[in-house]
């Protein structure tokens, strides 16, 4: 291994100083120079934020560093929501906060102990300089030059988001990270608020375009902006003035790189990935970032420098796109946080510690349960108000509370999803159809769907789609019904629907999406615009006329009388995955120039016109719903505005429930994937057009149902792959909350009663090990 390898580091903020700091202490025979265009005490920002778990980490690599940074900490575990004239606190976060420039002092020393040589006011505008370095690394933040230099081998894309932020200080005392939720007469500012050392607090100020506007930000500067929030949160700041270090007003820049290295250069904090300041520390993120860069460069650099990178690009990649995507969810919470301002406030509480999904309801049991028996005390009461239904003392969980639609009542809000069995001949569901349906409700749901159902033949996505088009298809369904109904009090819901320009194709887990082959014989395609779905595969559908329209909402208005006598409980209409009326709601899809085609009020016409037919059809005490796809993650997509129109246009004619899914409108679809990612449209018009939703997609544990459902996000909760692995999902959640009032078969009492006293103790144990493992501060 070379002796005289040479590494350049562009930028001296944390992150850079601490991968020369660790890397220099591994190879001390390597030449490491850092170049920083500020001097050595300019810092911009008051303090930075770590949690318990990064800091362990810190004094694993260099002892020295972790001594002075953890006598330089203020430290604390409560998060302080203040909202309303409420304070509501939540213990057991385990965070620590200190000086920037603090740090910066306490880094450049070791650095300096160590032998890296650090040249301060040198601003780098040409690599050139560095012909004979071995790694260039890109350690010059948000606005790197290094970056934009060479951005079609980096590839970053670059979003500025929508609320406007103010990094400011104060003398203000704090003893908790606090949310300061301020109402205005032009709306809802939130300060986020943490003390970094004795009589030091950082201030971020954050509010709406609109409401900075209104207020008047746009026309003020920096000292005038500080005097003018002083005022504002003069009741908050106890007489302690907002101090300002280039306090300016900005929006957050959201960046990520697809590529992290070109040739011997690398990017390494705030210029390869943001993350919103909502979640903690871009300086975090950063110096973890390092830490994984320096591990690299020992193991490889000094023969493959490639070999290195891909080592740090597979170390660190997905955890960054993990902490970038909880970042991007807060951050969409605060840009809405109006949708929330309504709420009492231990739910809104409630809101803010789990508006990231990463923290759930067991999680907050583990950090603070008098904070969860708190929001129980609020929540259960408020749901006494409005439903009548008194859960105050036995207190189920919320997943395990009732929901009335109409005239039905559910007993718990897990519902079993639709998925597509493919496996009917002519359309009659046989006896696989029987025991998967009648063994997913033996599992305890409140609701549980059948597959997408077909009106007609030629409505088909498959040959092995369910129909109910005639007698036989009928009396499959009712004996499926009538077991349900007979054995369970679990509610069954017929989803019907017409596959579209996505229809005559192979099954599920053949070539999906693809015609049938020849032999096979396929039908004819219909959709609202003569667009196939696979270019150059997919048959192009004909343009659908008044006289077939005419048809196919007969045939829905027949299966609907039809779903009726077979005993369904409630009906709900397939308008999403670019099935046929998904069609009609997407602008990407829908390119017709009559009554039918351009503004969404034109879109949703013939969507609207079946619903209202199968309405009149439907008895007035059954619920019915749609699903509809949200988004359809591609340019040019459905917009929030086209969804909330839709589903207010879809209540007034008669629906009860939305069922809020998205995609699969078109093949080039690049959805962000994520645990509960979907949840966000589903709060979106729970929230704002105050329509009950279903929330789907991704969502795998109890914990996430209650999550959702305590915090307003849906009514709801479909899971569909955890019901086929395991039916009896509910049955477990409710052992492993002790729910004893939730329903069990006769037959499999025994079995519960045992699954309740085991429960019992691994939760116990699990709870032990979790609090034993949280690291202690100051340790």
């Amino acid at each position: 291994m070379p002796k005289d390898f040479k590494i350049a580091v562009v930028g001296g903020g944390p992150g850079g100083l601490y991968l020369a700091l660790l890397t220099k202490k591994a190879r001390p025979d390597w030449q490491i120079d850092v170049y920083e265009q500020n001097r050595a005490d300019d810092t911009f920002g008051f303090g930075v934020v770590f949690s318990d778990e990064t800091l362990e980490e810190f004094l694993s690599r260099d002892a020295e560093s972790y001594a002075a940074i953890k006598d330089a900490f203020a430290y604390w575990d409560d998060i302080i929501i203040r909202y309303k004239g409420r304070e509501m606190r939540c213990g057991g976060n385990g965070f620590t906060g200190c000086s920037r420039l603090a740090l910066l002092q306490i880094l450049q020393k070791r650095c300096e102990d160590v032998g890296v040589a650090i040249h301060y006011q040198e601003p780098v505008d040409d690599l050139s300089r560095f012909a004979d370095c071995d790694v260039i690394v890109g350690a010059d933040g948000i606005n790197s030059r290094i970056r934009e230099t060479f951005k079609e081998h980096f590839q970053p894309s670059l979003s500025l988001k929508a609320n406007k932020f103010n990094w400011l200080g104060s003398t203000r005392p704090l003893d908790g990270f606090t949310f300061f939720f301020k109402q205005t007469e032009h709306g809802l500012i939130c300060a986020h608020t943490y003390q970094y050392e004795p009589g030091c607090s950082t201030w971020v100020m954050e509010m709406g375009p609109k409401t900075w506007t209104a207020l008047g930000f746009d026309k003020l500067g920096e000292e005038e902006s500080a005097r003018k929030l002083e005022t504002i949160f003069a009741e908050e700041l106890e007489g302690h003035p907002l101090i300002t270090n280039r306090s300016l007003w900005r929006n957050f820049p959201r960046i990520f790189c697809e590529h992290w290295w070109h040739k011997n250069i690398v990017l390494l904090g705030d210029a390869k990935a943001t993350a919103h300041f909502s979640i903690g520390s871009g300086t975090k993120l950063a110096m973890e970032s390092a830490i994984a860069l320096s591990d690299a460069l020992v193991a490889h650099g000094g023969e493959s420098v490639e070999a290195a990178f891909r080592a740090y690009d597979k170390a660190r990649r997905t955890e960054v796109q993990i902490t970038q995507h909880n970042a991007d969810v807060s951050l969409a919470w605060f840009e809405h946080m109006e949708r929330s301002n309504d709420m009492k406030p231990m739910q809104f509480a409630m809101v803010v510690m789990c508006r990231a999904k990463s923290i759930t309801w067991d999680n907050l049991l583990i950090r603070d349960e008098t904070f969860v028996r708190a929001f129980e005390d609020e929540w259960y009461q408020t749901y006494f108000e409005e439903t009548g239904i008194d859960c105050r003392k036995r207190r189920p969980t919320p997943m395990f509370t009732p929901l009335k639609l109409r005239g039905m009542k559910l007993a718990n809000r897990v519902v079993v999803s639709p998925m597509d069995q493919y496996s009917a001949l002519d359309g009659v569901p046989n006896d696989w159809h029987f025991t998967h349906y009648t063994s997913r409700a033996m599992g305890g749901p409140g609701l549980m769907y059948v597959e997408m159902t077909c009106p007609s033949a030629d409505s088909r996505i498959s040959p092995g789609c369910t129909g109910l088009w005639n007698d036989e298809q009928g009396r499959g369904w009712k004996r499926i019904v009538d077991f349900v109904h007979a054995e369970t009090p679990v509610k069954i819901c017929m989803q019907l629907g017409h596959a579209g320009r996505k229809g005559s194709t192979q099954l599920g887990w053949e070539e999906a999406d693809h015609p049938l082959l020849a032999v096979d014989g396929n039908w004819p395609l219909y959709s609202a615009s003569p667009l196939p779905y696979l270019e150059g595969i997919s048959a192009i559908p004909a343009e659908l006329d008044r006289a077939m329209m005419d048809r196919i909402k007969a045939d829905f208005v027949q299966a609907a009388q039809r779903a009726d006598r077979a005993g369904f409980d409630m009906l709900e209409l397939h308008c999403a995955h670019g099935y046929l009326f998904a069609s009609f709601l997407s602008p990407l899809t829908n390119k017709r120039k009559d009554e039918y085609g351009g503004p969404i009020e034109n879109r949703l016409r013939y969507p609207l016109e079946v619903f209202a037919a199968m309405r009149a059809a439907w008895p007035e005490a059954k619920p019915m719903s749609i699903r509809i796809s949200a988004s359809d993650w591609a340019p040019g997509g459905i917009t929030e505005d086209d969804v909330l129109a839709t589903v207010r246009a879809f209540e007034v004619a008669g629906c009860d429930l939305v069922s809020t899914s998205s995609g699969q409108t078109v093949p080039e679809q690049k959805p962000v994937y994520g645990r509960m990612y979907q949840v966000q449209f589903a709060e979106s018009i729970r929230n704002v057009a105050r329509i009950k939703t279903m929330a789907v997609g991704a969502i795998t544990e109890p914990s996430q149902v209650n999550t959702i459902i305590a915090c307003r996000r849906a009514d709801l909760v479909a899971l569909a792959r955890p019901h086929l692995t395991d039916p009896y999902f509910t049955l477990k959640a409710a052992a492993w909350y002790g729910v004893t009032s939730h329903w069990v078969p006769k037959q499999y009492m025994p079995g519960a009663a045992q699954a309740l006293r085991e429960a019992e103790r691994t939760r116990q144990k699990q709870a032990d090990l979790q609090r034993k493992a949280k690291p202690r501060h100051g340790k």
